[in-house]
């Protein structure tokens, strides 16, 4: 119970942009599961394009430093992730004739859709359950 109430109120406070962040990452973990190459290389590439346009784009929107790290953790993680995440799935999909993000395969874009609503309803039910225990009752 003690990992779950700090996960449940994370989901209560989640702003729209982040869910549709996290929808992202479902939707990649879900490409993943279909497409996994164990291909050293591959990862390797993709993890060194991390790091450079990654750093790249730390840079842009101010200081690399350990400061900006530690008070920005997500901020400066997201920006490093997201490269990885842009090449590893490019060079996993690049024969499967993908339209952007859709799959070919009808049941593996129904995975990934399913698993971004049902995390988008508990989150909404995080809300809407928050909401109810932090309103005070009005007295009249």
């Amino acid at each position: 119970m003690k990992i779950l109430m700090p996960l449940l109120s994370y989901l209560a406070r989640l702003s729209v942009g982040r869910a549709i962040l996290w929808c992202y990452v479902i939707w990649y973990l879900c490409v993943l599961y279909f497409y996994f190459v164990p291909s050293i290389s591959l990862w390797l590439n993709s993890l060194g394009l991390s790091l450079i346009v990654g750093s790249a784009l730390v840079l842009a929107t101010g200081p690399f430093n350990m400061h900006r790290i530690r008070t920005q953790f997500w901020v400066v993680s997201r920006l490093i992730m997201c490269p990885f995440f842009v090449s590893s799935f490019s060079a996993l999909t690049t024969k499967s004739n993908f339209l952007l993000l859709l799959s070919p395969n009808l049941k593996e874009n129904l995975v990934a859709v399913m698993a971004c609503v049902i995390f988008l309803s508990s989150t909404f039910i995080c809300k809407q359950t928050h909401r109810a225990l932090t309103s005070t009752p009005q007295v009249k």
